[in-house]
Parts: structure tokens; sequence; C-alpha cells
């Protein structure tokens, strides 16, 4: 499976969002938090900056709604025609269904685990799931420190999956100084935010995530 670097716009300067974008052009995926001070502790932004970002670039969007009952937004975030749309395994009561319609959606179905969520969950849905993001920080707050022993849970990811042609998402704290052990441990998408918008050169930066 093909390695993708996702630039998280969390970390963009939302003054010149316009040009932020043009400096990330090489991504595979333009990735949004979307945080609504519920299910984390910090509002992010919402579907009109999302819209926004569409109109301003060609790089597909990843969309992890990081929101409580996001089962309820899923339309309205689909309109915006995302590659993928990721909800939390905490926050869905009825996964299996809500994974389903992501797909009915015309999207790739993904899910995501905070740093104590046990994998073990993911078995029964397995089938329906393009990606799994393995949350590598805390959810809720950009620029934190990546959790070593999430290393070892991205390793368990990978044996659950069992070749299933299944993204393995991180997210958190991911750099040129760890992204070669999380690709070791069996990543194979790596959100990085803060790393790559505060290089002097974000798309240098992103080709150097790429070569390591």
């Amino acid at each position: 499976m093909n390695r993708r670097i996702s630039a998280s716009i969390l970390a963009a300067d939302f003054c010149r969002l316009g040009a932020e974008l043009a400096r990330v052009s090489n991504a595979d995926l333009i990735h949004f938090d979307v945080m609504d001070g519920h299910f984390v502790p910090n509002i992010s932004f919402g579907l009109p900056v999302i819209e926004a970002v569409s109109r301003c670039t060609e790089v597909p969007l990843d969309v992890h709604l990081m929101i409580e009952q996001p089962e309820r937004y899923l339309d309205a975030f689909a309109a915006v025609q995302p590659e993928i749309i990721t909800v939390h395994y905490e926050a869905v009561v009825h996964l299996q269904s809500t994974l389903r319609r992501i797909r009915e959606l015309g999207c790739k179905a993904g899910v995501s685990l905070n740093p104590h969520t046990p994998l073990e969950g993911l078995r029964y849905v397995l089938d329906d799931l393009d990606l799994i993001l393995i949350m590598t920080v805390n959810p809720g707050f950009g620029g934190q420190q990546f959790i070593p022993a999430m290393l070892g849970k991205i390793r368990d990811c990978r044996e659950l999956i069992s070749g299933r042609p299944i993204e393995i998402q991180v997210d958190g704290g991911v750099s040129l100084e760890n992204i070669s052990r999380l690709a070791e441990a069996g990543a194979t998408n790596f959100v990085a935010g803060s790393a790559i918008f505060q290089a002097p050169d974000p798309a240098a930066y992103i080709s150097q995530m790429r070569s390591a």
C-alpha cells in the first residue's frame, strides 16, 4: 500500500489560508480536525472552512470528525466531497451502520481510536473500513508530543487488519524525527500539522517526510 502524507490544516495560518494551501500542494491529503468542544476540549472549525478550502486546492480532503454524534452530520460533510470521513470509535453508538453510511455517501470510511482505546472493538467491522486512525496524542490540541507506546498499538493494528487494504493513519506529534519508526511499525498514512506548517519550506518538508 502506498504511503501518504496528510497536511493538517489546524496548524496553518488562517489569516493567509490560500497561501498556506499553496505551500502544501504536494501533500497527498489535506487533513481537517473538526472539534466541537464536547468530545474534545477545544473548538476548531466546521463546514464553512472546509468548503472554502475545497475551492482553493485540488488536493483531496480528509475530514476527521472529533465530535459527538457524528452520524448526524455525515450528509453535510459528504456534500463537500472529501475522500475520507473518519469518526471516533468512542463517539459512535452504532459504528457499523455509520461506516456503511459514509461509504453510501461516496467517501472512504475511517474510524479513529484515542490512545487509551483498545483495538479489539474493530475486529467485527474491518470489512466496513478503509482507514484506521491511531491517535498518537490525546486529541484536542495541536503541537503535542508523540506518545511512544503507540508504536506497539500500530504494530498490533497491522496484525489485526491481516493484509486487508486498510490504511493505518497516525496523527499527533508526527515529524521527520519519528516517521521512519512509524512506517516500520506499519503506519501508511501520516498526519502532520505543526511540523509541516512551521517548516521554512513546507513542500520541501513533505518531500523529506516521504523520503524518510
